[in-house]
């Protein structure tokens, strides 16, 4: 953590300096929500149930792995799931952009090309989260879209909301950009119908924890190997996600002897970024391995993790849609 985000987790002087701008912030975001709720501002429904899984922080804090959980949920009722999002990062010159598993991370986003590797069902990502919905609609037969990030874009109507905290960090200092974290204040919070977090549940929270799968070596798909095998072993981490001291410490608890590069969420890695000097195991997240692919060595590795949710989810989640969509 540098720069001005060093100063979000905590109360500076230049917390206090730039608190005016702050509640500037504050104040353009509630007056647009309410601007959207009193119909000043048009929200536009699609003709299937839509279900924004988002935040109010600036940063990672979990939203994947609970998308990939939330396809996996769905596609088990008998949904026929699609995905949107914003495609951040991706250069491409126009959108939206539909995605597969095989799409330039650097044209539309290395978050989105990981939700295609992973969900395996029909996304199309854009700025304009309305205009991405319909393209998508257009080309897939889905019945129900998930939108991965979009909380604060009200132009796209939305049957649930879900939104995902980080445990540790929360909401920093309690102040928004740009001398906090956050996108909104706290209290947005009471009206999202399910708030997730990836850690400790509060009350009205529910808890979604990550669990490791088995490392995967980028040059040879077929080369799998328990994190457990890299116990006792000197490893260079390397992480360009939004919280990357979570992924360095579930290695250390693991019994891996971690050294450190963090780099800016969304780094568009180089060939020379993983130039170490030694031969050291290489790992780094999933999110990571869709841009480092085309430059693999033998000894890189990337960790694929699965969220695991209170049990009380799938149930509540469903009786939402058919509350909504019954």
């Amino acid at each position: 953590m540098n720069g001005l985000e060093s100063h979000w987790y905590r109360t500076t002087p230049l917390t206090l300096l730039l608190l005016p701008l702050s509640w500037l912030f504050c104040a353009v975001a509630l007056g647009r929500r309410w601007a959207y709720r009193a119909g000043l501002l048009k929200t536009v429904r699609l003709p299937v149930p839509v279900i924004v899984v988002g935040n109010i922080n600036v940063g990672g804090t979990g939203k994947t792995p609970m998308v990939t959980w939330l396809v996996a949920l769905l596609r088990k009722e008998g949904y026929r799931p699609g995905i949107i999002s914003r495609g951040y990062g991706g250069g491409a010159d126009h959108w939206p952009q539909p995605v597969r598993a095989d799409s330039d991370p650097a044209m539309v986003g290395d978050e989105a090309v990981l939700l295609a590797c992973r969900c395996r069902c029909p996304m199309t990502v854009g700025p304009d989260r309305l205009a991405a919905a319909r393209a998508l609609l257009e080309y897939a037969d889905c019945d129900i879209i998930i939108s991965d990030d979009g909380l604060q874009h009200y132009r796209l109507g939305r049957d649930v909301e879900i939104a995902v905290v980080d445990g540790v960090r929360r909401f920093g200092n309690g102040y928004c950009l740009p001398a906090g974290p956050l996108r909104e204040p706290v209290r947005r919070l009471r009206s999202v119908d399910l708030v997730i977090v990836n850690g400790t549940a509060r009350p009205r929270e529910y808890a979604m924890h990550l669990q490791p799968a088995s490392l995967c070596n980028l040059q040879h798909a077929e080369n799998i190997r328990p994190l457990q095998q890299f116990a006792g072993q000197r490893v260079h981490a390397v992480a360009g996600i939004g919280n990357p001291a979570r992924f360095f410490e579930l290695l250390t608890s693991h019994g891996l002897g971690v050294i450190e590069h963090p780099f800016a969420d969304h780094h568009p890695f180089r060939a020379g970024d993983l130039d170490f000097g030694d031969e050291l195991p290489v790992l780094m997240t999933e999110k990571d391995a869709v841009k480092c692919q085309a430059f693999a060595k033998a000894h890189y590795w990337y960790l694929p993790v699965d969220a695991q949710l209170d049990e009380r989810v799938p149930q509540r989640l469903l009786r939402l849609i058919g509350k909504k969509h019954g």
